[in-house]
């Protein structure tokens, strides 16, 4: 879920600095300047006096004192609230010569903030009434500086113009940034060369942090001003993989970052003060980065998702990143729209078109009889009218529904404060149906709510939420009935949103969210016009002169909402449903016989075929060794069988490739093509030609009924680690980082004129390929690098889908399920991860005690080998190992299963092949 994620990052940083303080404390647009160790101490002078050790941080608009015990509070200081400010025992009259007389700061208010005592999360306390809090700092020789700094900021915050005072804070911020630069002792090389150094801040939801952003021709920088949360932030330009311009407060400020393909988390996002340097900041890292991923378009996007290769979650998410929306600015964070409009049934219907929403109409015109209020309203309003006075997406709204997993963020967002218990995210019916009826509520929903984090719907933090007007405390968020449990309202939320009812549907809620229904004569015909304001080049800051205007229009445009950038001028397309179909057919046989008819009352061998399939997996436990043969000199890479099961093949790392017949039980051929090892090898349709491939670089036919090699492709600059074969077509993995898609058929006759093989594709990675698949269709390819990275192509297109770093170390195998929605991997970290093929995520995640090298699956069982020898029988749903079977006396390497699937051959590291049979 994009917002845990996003802070689970933001705590691992705060891990790194030992702080219970963040910049959530702070007001909105407020900045961090400067910390100095010092004492808390209560009652000086006095018999009672006690010293607390801890942090003294220095903002634009407040002091924090962070005590080091976390039973204690920590405490907030409004400098607008200060009466005296100045050194301990000093008079007015002598402050100039009162070097000698403490050490320590003085400060006399009306108004202190205690915050996370007992590091729990909580609205904070207030105290009010004159107080006096002394800080002795460590180094009694800053006492000077931070009075004369906490006199200078509490002028600016007593102005009586907010306008004034945030000039006044833009000024010292600007004077100390001016005063510094990057630290070029942080480089992380002295050979790397500066490109570019310029002022910025990081944005992170609710805040930012003024700093020196800086490129070299290897690294990009972000140095905060105050060293929080760390000293630097460095992100390698090889790591990154997607670029993209934002806008801030609607003015084309910002540049987000990402390591990864599909993350919704970026990994820096920057505000610039001059869009010049934003702009030149962009140009260096794409000049200068070779594995610069372009950003693509909308209609790129808009045409996978047509023809069914994204999932309308995918495609929702990529549309909202195109179009500004981001996890790290609340402001403007990802919308998605309800599509269920039944909330009251004990079971949810989704092949029932009542069961969802008009997605053809905005939230607010949902409801025909409010919608006539407002637009009685919206023509007698002068210009510059809008029928909706709030938007369907603002910060707010975001924290209303993230709440119970982001408290801190609300805190911040309401003083310090939580909502009244009336207006928490209770009830999911409730907030649907004040959607419908309520006067001032239009607001759509996040992409959590299509996720697979249930966390916030639960109140897992046990926070204290308040009490409702019946009484009953503020907890878990309340499910509609057809809902058994947070875990399956996601699931039947992301049913729906996939469903077909949906993909038919969503490209009419596109039109007004992102399209030529958001702005302009369609907007208003579509009932879908808000506030001036929430539009990109709705208003001008820069040419506002009025401090106290501009201030206040900045505010509105990040509190209210923003509207997303347009990405579409004309209607958009809808789905092409019949290929969306076909991508939930169960698995490519059942697809090919659905073509011939059979008449009633017959079965068909496939379905007899199916059957023995089920009964097999069902029994997979009871997987038995029959026989084994050493046949190789070094460990087994690769097994194909004859249809009629009477031939064995197999490679080795010894470089022969071998058939060894099961009837006679003996060694019938052995084949040598070059001295280095062979990886892999596969039979091809009629049982007439086996194809090895090798570490010398090339692929190699040979012909069975001539008993000699027939042709060689030399396809790679590197080892061939592995190949298949679909329809004519061979693809070929090296560790020379690509995987190449070949079309031929190799001559039949030896004496022949050897068969030409035309390249069609070369599918690019960053590094060697291991390990490659392909769906039952022949229409997915899913490779596995040494760096454990799983990578998923649409080969109708050549395109890459997904790329998903999910190992650490090589990815072992990788293998989709008979219905192409999954993909299974190992690798050298020892799990087993299974991928979603539409979304890219990750939704199974499993640990051996040992690498398993290779498997078989039938989408929910597998049957592993591993490292020691042993095959392991899993149950994926189940997250366990339900039977461990002895095998080799060293690792499996590869492994075969027959169409039945009651027969497996396994070879290993011992140089022994096994035959394996299920015993009923």
């Amino acid at each position: 879920m994009a917002f845990t994620r996003k802070r689970q990052r933001e705590q691992q940083l705060q891990l790194y600095s030992r702080e219970r303080f963040s910049l959530l404390l702070l007001n909105l647009e407020e900045y961090y300047f400067e910390q100095h160790r010092a004492h808390h101490i209560q009652h000086k002078g006095s018999q009672k006096e006690r010293k607390i050790r801890g942090s003294l941080k220095i903002c634009s608009k407040s002091v924090i004192f962070e005590p080091d015990a976390i039973s204690q509070p920590i405490i907030k200081i409004p400098l607008r609230d200060c009466i005296k400010i100045g050194r301990h025992g000093e008079n007015e009259a002598n402050r100039h010569f009162a070097k000698t007389v403490s050490g320590a700061i003085s400060l006399i208010f009306s108004q202190v903030y205690f915050i996370k005592e007992h590091n729990i999360v909580a609205p904070y306390k207030i105290e009010r009434g004159m107080m006096e809090y002394v800080f002795e700092l460590d180094v009694s020789g800053k006492v000077e500086d931070v009075v004369e700094t906490l006199l200078q900021l509490h002028r600016a915050s007593c102005l009586d113009k907010l306008g004034d005072q945030t000039a006044m804070i833009t000024a010292i911020l600007q004077s100390r940034l001016a005063r510094t630069s990057f630290d070029k002792n942080r480089f992380q090389s002295v050979s790397e060369k500066l490109h570019m150094e310029c002022k910025a801040e990081m944005v992170t939801p609710l805040v930012t942090n003024p700093g020196h952003a800086c490129v070299t021709d290897t690294t990009l920088y972000f140095q905060p001003l105050n060293g929080y949360p760390k000293p630097v932030v460095q992100i390698m330009l090889q790591d990154i993989r997607r670029i993209y311009k934002r806008r801030h407060g609607l003015m084309p400020l910002g540049l987000e970052v990402f390591c990864t393909e599909d993350d919704l988390c970026s990994d820096i996002y920057l505000k610039f003060y001059e869009r010049q340097d934003r702009d030149d900041l962009y140009f260096y890292i794409a000049t200068y980065l070779e594995h610069h991923v372009p950003e693509r378009t909308a209609e790129g996007y808009t045409l996978q998702w047509q023809r069914g290769l994204l999932s309308n979650y995918q495609y929702l998410l990529h549309l909202n990143s195109l179009a500004d929306r981001s996890c790290s600015d609340l402001s403007q964070y990802p919308v998605f729209p309800w599509v269920i409009g039944d909330y009251s049934s004990s079971e949810l219907d989704l092949s029932n078109p009542e069961t969802f929403r008009d997605l053809s109409k905005p939230v607010g015109a949902l409801n025909q009889e409010r919608l006539e209020r407002l637009l009685t309203r919206y023509q007698e309003m002068p210009e510059p009218r809008f029928m909706y006075g709030s938007h369907y997406s603002s910060p707010g709204y975001v924290l209303f529904y993230l709440v119970r997993i982001a408290p801190e963020y609300m805190l911040c967002l309401q003083n310090g404060r939580f909502d009244n218990a009336d207006r928490m995210f209770n009830s999911i019916a409730e907030t649907w149906k004040n959607c419908l009826d309520g006067a001032t509520d239009f607001k759509e929903l996040i992409p959590e709510f299509y996720g697979d984090d249930v966390s916030f719907l639960v109140n897992s933090l046990k926070l204290d939420l308040g009490k409702r007007q019946g009484g009953q405390l503020v907890n878990d968020v309340e499910l509609p009935p057809w809902a058994r449990s947070p875990e399956d309202f996601l699931r039947k939320s992301r049913a729906a949103l996939e469903s077909e009812y949906v993909s038919e549907h969503l490209h009419e809620w596109i039109d007004l969210v992102f399209g030529y229904k958001q702005q302009g004569q369609d907007a208003v015909g579509a009932h879908n016009v808000f506030h001036p304001l929430t539009y990109e080049g709705g208003v001008d800051l820069n040419s506002i002169e009025d401090p106290d205007e501009k201030v206040a229009m900045l505010t509105q445009i990040l509190e209210f909402g923003q509207t997303p950038r347009q990405l579409f001028v004309t209607p958009h397309p809808r789905r092409i449903t019949p290929k969306f179909k076909s991508v939930s057919q169960p698995s490519s046989y059942n697809a090919s016989t659905a073509d011939s008819p059979v008449s009633p009352g017959e079965e068909s061998f496939e379905d007899l075929t199916e059957e023995s399939r089920t009964l097999a997996w069902s029994n997979i436990a009871r997987l038995e060794p029959q026989e084994q043969h050493r046949i190789h000199k070094e460990a087994v890479t690769g097994i194909a069988v004859s249809r009629n099961g009477s031939s064995i093949f197999t490679t080795s790392q010894d470089s022969t490739l071998k058939m060894f017949s099961k009837e006679s039980r003996m060694l019938q051929r052995s084949i040598s093509f070059s001295n280095m090892a062979l990886s892999s090898c596969l039979l091809l349709p009629g049982d007439a030609t086996v194809i090895s491939s090798s570490w010398d670089n090339n692929v190699y036919f040979y012909s069975i009924a001539f008993g000699r090699r027939q042709d060689t492709l030399m396809g790679h600059d590197d080892a061939v680690s592995k190949i298949c074969w679909h329809d004519n077509r061979l693809y070929s993995a090296s560790w020379d980082s690509t995987v190449k898609v070949w079309s031929g058929v190799p001559a039949e006759m030896p004496c022949a004129r050897k068969q030409h093989f035309e390249l069609l594709a070369e599918l690019e990675h960053d590094v060697s390929v291991d390990t490659i698949s392909l769906n039952a269709a022949g229409t997915l390819l899913a490779s596995g690098t040494k760096e454990g990275t799983l990578t998923i192509w649409d080969l109708t297109t050549a395109t890459l889908l997904h790329q998903i770093p999910c190992h650490e170390g090589t990815v072992g195998d990788t293998a989709f399920s008979p219905d192409s929605r999954h993909v299974l991997s190992t690798g050298a970290d020892s799990r087993l991860n299974v991928i979603d093929v539409q979304t890219g995520m990750l939704i199974s995640s499993v640990t051996a005690d040992e690498p398993q090298r290779c498997f078989l699956w039938d989408g929910n069982s597998v049957v592993s080998g591993s490292q020691s020898g042993e095959l392991l029988v899993w149950d994926l749903l189940g997250g366990r190992v339900s039977k461990r079977i002895q095998g080799h006396a060293g690792a499996v390497t590869c492994m075969w299963m027959n169409e039945q699937c009651s027969s497996v051959i396994t070879g290993g590291e011992d140089r022994q092949i096994m035959f394996w049979k299920l015993q009923y």
